[in-house]
């Protein structure tokens, strides 16, 4: 089944070069059927190319999906054409009275800030307030996931002592994980940040289950009982040339960083880089989609 995204959006080229079927809001009108309702708040400076990884992930699987865009009023993206934002993104008073089948909250690149200090923190704690109400099952993904556990639980993020960079093998630890359901013993996963949370802290919280887990990496997917939170430190949806991107610019900009661990063949960065990741990141966002929101979501989203 296709993705249902927004007309002209420029995923669309990339997504049909790859054999993802993709239907635009035009066709869509013709279709008698009642898509999942997908709300992205995309907090990512390269939002296009966030878009873009998110939209392949959640349309590569037999569900009809209908994606909606939303940035952050509070701050103004740099990175993103203005136009862009004004012809594909909502902000949130645009879609507070509305109900979602699922809600995606980005990573973004401030985890070296306190929570409070951030441009849009206030508007994020709405966000995440009305998500309790609103949207049946949230996916947050790295600074996303971090915030999220200090805002729903308290649980702090902790600075490391040198950037954690690579793809690093990690392995499932809960008893018949559903969000997890087909995984490999190792599987690998890609990681960006200098910031990290610790078990210790998780554990004493009782509403929430460690699924997933690395020795490097530290704790991976956890997520409340009935998965209507879901917390990824990864970044699993990662393209194969993004960390490179983000190797090159920090090191053109004279900033300390090492050569990503495990992505580049014996850690050459003279060779291309091996993808490792994609069967896993396909599998991760398929079973969210049918596990924890397709299978659980009433039909008639108002009653949410």
């Amino acid at each position: 089944m296709p993705i249902k995204i927004p007309n002209r959006l420029p995923a669309t080229e990339t997504l049909l070069n790859e054999n993802i079927f993709v239907m635009t809001e035009t066709r869509a009108l013709s279709q008698d059927i009642r898509p999942l309702r997908i709300l992205l708040l995309n907090l990512m400076p390269t939002k296009i190319q966030t878009e873009t990884q998110l939209a392949r992930l959640l349309g590569n699987t037999p569900l009809q999906v209908e994606l909606e865009l939303m940035h952050t009023r509070s701050h103004q993206a740099r990175n993103t054409p203005p136009e862009h934002l004004l012809s594909f993104y909502k902000t949130f008073d645009e879609v507070r009275h509305q109900k979602y089948d699922g809600l995606v909250i980005t990573g973004a690149p401030v985890e070296l800030m306190p929570f409070e200090e951030v441009e849009y923190w206030p508007e994020l704690c709405d966000i995440m307030a009305w998500s309790k109400t609103h949207v049946f099952s949230t996916f947050h993904i790295c600074w996303g996931a971090q915030a999220a556990l200090y805002y729903h639980f308290g649980i702090p993020k902790y600075t490391l002592d040198k950037k954690l960079f690579g793809v690093f093998p990690h392995r499932v630890e809960y008893k018949n994980p559903i969000l997890m359901r087909g995984s490999d013993d190792k599987f690998m996963v890609p990681h960006s940040r200098h910031t990290s949370i610790r078990r210790e802290d998780v554990e004493k919280v009782p509403e929430l289950k460690i699924l997933a887990a690395s020795d490097e990496a530290g704790i991976y997917a956890l997520m409340t009982e009935r998965g209507q939170q879901v917390f990824i430190t990864g970044h699993s949806e990662y393209d194969a040339g993004t960390l490179e991107q983000e190797y090159l610019r920090d090191k053109s900009a004279g900033l300390p960083i090492e050569v990503p661990r495990n992505y580049y063949p014996q850690d050459d960065d003279t060779q291309p880089p091996r993808v490792t990741w994609r069967a896993h990141a396909n599998l991760l966002y398929f079973n969210w989609l049918n596990y924890f929101v397709y299978q659980t979501t009433p039909y008639n989203i108002s009653e949410l």
